[in-house]
C-alpha cells in the first residue's frame, strides 16, 4: 500500500509526496553526510524502526531519489539537488528554532557516531588511529578507530593502543561539535580535554572537523567553522 498524497496539483505537494513524511529528511541528511548502507543508517537514526527504513528507502527508490548498487543507497541527480533545500531547511532551523539541548536530544552515542566520519587524523603517524571517547557524566565509553582513514565506533574496547582520548560531558561535546562552543573557550573552562602525548594532543584542533550546521548554529566560531566545510 502507498501513502496517500496530499492530491493538490502542485511543485509543492508533489515534493511533499515524497519527503514530507517522518524521518523522511533526515535519511536524506544521512546519505548527503556519507553514510550509504541500511545498517549505518539505523545506526545513526536509533529511534527509527529498520521496517520503516525500509520502507523509506523504497519511496525514495521509487520516486529516483536514490539507486540501490550492491549494498549502499547513492543519491541521484534528483537527490543530491535536494542539498540546497536541506541546508536552507537547517540554517532556517538554526536561526529560528535552534536553543538550548534538550535531555533527551542528547545521545552520547549518536554523537560519537556523527562525529566519527568527521575527522582528520591524516597529521598522525601510522595506518592505525585509534581515539577514546570519555564523558564525565555518563558511564559510556566509546573508541574511534580509524584503519588507513576509514573510521568505525566500537562501544567496546578494540585492544588497541590509544593515541587521544577525547573527555567531556555529553552537552559540552554537542555544543562543540554544533559550533555553539568554539574548542579554545571548552579547553580553557575545562568542559574539554585531551589525554595522550602532547605532539598529539596538540593536533587534535586540525582533527576535529565538526557538524555542516556548525557554521549555521554559530558562524562567529571561526575556529571551527572554517574546518565544516
Amino acid at each position: 500500500m502507498t501513502t496517500p498524497g496530499y492530491g493538490q496539483y502542485c511543485p509543492i505537494s508533489r515534493a511533499l509526496d515524497v519527503l514530507g513524511e517522518r524521518w523522511s529528511l533526515l535519511i536524506v541528511r544521512d546519505l548527503f553526510l556519507g553514510t550509504t548502507r541500511f545498517n549505518d543508517l539505523a545506526r545513526g537514526l536509533p529511534g527509527l524502526s529498520r521496517s520503516l527504513l525500509a520502507k523509506r528507502l523504497r519511496q525514495f527508490e521509487r520516486a529516483g531519489l536514490v539507486d540501490k548498487i550492491g549494498s549502499e543507497y547513492l543519491l541521484t541527480e534528483a537527490g543530491q539537488e535536494l542539498e540546497p533545500i536541506l541546508f536552507g531547511l537547517g540554517e532556517w532551523g538554526a536561526r529560528w528554532t535552534f536553543g538550548d539541548p534538550q535531555p533527551e536530544e542528547l545521545d552520547p552515542a549518536v554523537l560519537v557516531w556523527w562525529m566519527h566520519t568527521r575527522l582528520d587524523t591524516s597529521s598522525f603517524p601510522g595506518k592505525r588511529q585509534v581515539l577514546a571517547v570519555r564523558f564525565s557524566d555518563v558511564p559510556d565509553r566509546f573508541w574511534i578507530v580509524i584503519e588507513s582513514g576509514v573510521p568505525s565506533v566500537c562501544a567496546a574496547d578494540p585492544g588497541y593502543s590509544v593515541d587521544v582520548a577525547i573527555i567531556s560531558d555529553v552537552s559540552s561535546l554537542y555544543l562543540i561539535w554544533l559550533g555553539r562552543l568554539s574548542l579554545a573557550q571548552a579547553l580553557r573552562t575545562g568542559r574539554l580535554s585531551f589525554s595522550g602525548p602532547s605532539a598529539l594532543t596538540r593536533r587534535m584542533p586540525s582533527v576535529l572537523r565538526l557538524s555542516p550546521m556548525a557554521p549555521y548554529t554559530n558562524p562567529i566560531s571561526a575556529d571551527f567553522a572554517t574546518r565544516a566545510s
